[in-house]
């Protein structure tokens, strides 16, 4: 009867469980099959003349790492079409100290983009992606820059991925 028991149980439960997991597809149409993005523009006043350019491509690497979309290098072409600007680029201290000193300063980007999509509908999407980065004040911004970037820019590429999948 113990036996009995433990059987039924093992088979109510296995019938429940999943029969795969998966992480690596993500959702999209069957019709996707490329994309491309134009390069960001910077408006800006303070970021370097290189950080548009430098996300753009860290955007496109995204994309082809985490999809089976393919880069069209025909700026405009394929299912998926991106463009946007760099609109903030500041530095402002955080964790005012007695002697109104800051303790730390944060870096704060903001990227505006649109998302153009052509197949199975035409559709069109916008994103707003504002993302920092604190730092001790005592550092050089200079000396950490291509750090607190490189942390930035992961978020917001994950913000463009996000938005681009979710849709679907």
């Amino acid at each position: 009867m113990k036996y009995l028991s433990f059987a039924l149980l093992f088979v109510l439960f296995s019938s429940c469980w999943p029969k795969s997991i998966s992480f690596q597809d993500v959702s999209m149409p069957e019709e996707w099959k490329t994309f491309s993005i134009k390069t960001l523009e910077l408006t800006a006043a303070n970021a370097p003349i290189s950080y548009a350019p430098n996300l753009t491509e860290k955007i496109k690497d995204g994309i082809q790492n985490n999809s089976k979309l393919l880069l069209n290098k025909n700026t405009g072409s394929g299912e998926v079409y991106i463009e946007g600007n760099v609109s903030n680029y500041t530095v402002a201290p955080i964790a005012i100290q007695p002697g109104d000193n800051a303790a730390k300063n944060r870096l704060t980007i903001s990227v505006n983009f649109t998302i153009f999509i052509s197949k199975p509908k035409e559709d069109k999407m916008t994103l707003t992606s504002t993302r920092f980065s604190d730092y001790d004040s005592s550092s050089d911004l200079a000396s950490i820059e291509s750090q607190l970037l490189d942390d930035i820019n992961k978020q917001i590429v994950q913000d463009v991925i996000n938005k681009l999948f979710s849709n679907w």
